[in-house]
């Protein structure tokens, strides 16, 4: 490895990436009309990167990539369909794209945005489900707020 393939990498590590790529996917939601909270757990026991609710009461979930290291041992992204009409894959600009899984959205992000290179298939949730997960979302952002 070259000294400058060192220092890339040392410059671009998981940590910072993924805090980067976070940070811009939610700036990107909220730059599309939508409301982001990072980290929110689902019913089935996992844990979203980023959930927004658009302003119609649509869901999206973005699950967050590090690195292709990342994707390829963490496949638990498949288990969140169910708690949302949308799901993307949020990534940096350097993440090899052609790996991820192509019925699913991407975005392509970094510490100051995003953009939404693929569009994600929308499958509406039913309108009990769709009700349980807004008032928990409404729910923890108010819990989160007081704590600030």
């Amino acid at each position: 490895m070259t000294a400058a393939a060192v220092h890339l990498e040392l410059a671009f590590s998981r940590p910072e990436t993924t805090l980067g790529v976070t940070r811009g996917t939610a700036r990107l939601m909220a730059d599309l009309g939508y409301a982001p909270l990072l980290e929110v757990g689902l019913p089935n026991g996992r844990r979203a990167d980023v959930m927004a609710l658009g302003p119609r009461g649509e869901i999206v979930i973005c699950e967050v990539k590090s690195g292709i290291e990342d994707y390829r041992c963490d496949r638990k992204w498949a288990e969140y369909g169910p708690f949302c009409d949308a799901f993307y894959f949020a990534v940096a600009p350097e993440f090899p794209q052609a790996v991820l899984d192509e019925a699913c959205g991407l975005i392509v992000a970094d510490a100051f945005g995003g953009a939404v290179l693929r569009e994600a298939a929308r499958t509406p949730l039913a309108p009990a489900r769709r009700k349980a997960l807004t008032l928990a979302f409404a729910r923890l952002g108010a819990l989160r707020s007081i704590r600030d």
